[in-house]
């Protein structure tokens, strides 16, 4: 069975994709399907961007922790004062 997928992508990312698999000589579909299975066969790894005020908060955090100034108590209650 053959499921569609569609997802959004940045215009001229796409365009660039295309004339690339286009010069090539292959579908760009071809080039999804692929990436699609490599991915499912650990060949293909995706990386994740973290913001920098999430790098941030994250370090501030830590440094809190390490001087003791750490929460304490449920974490349910303390994720309803956030």
């Amino acid at each position: 069975m053959v499921e569609q997928v569609i997802f959004k992508i940045d215009k001229k990312l796409k365009e660039q994709a295309m004339k690339k698999a286009k010069r090539e000589g292959i579908a760009f579909s071809a080039v999804l399907k692929s990436a699609t299975q490599a991915y499912v066969e650990d060949e293909f790894e995706v990386g994740l961007v973290y913001s920098p005020k999430l790098i941030r908060d994250v370090r501030a955090a830590q440094k809190e922790i390490r001087e003791g100034k750490g929460l304490r108590g449920n974490l349910g209650e303390l994720l309803k004062r956030v």
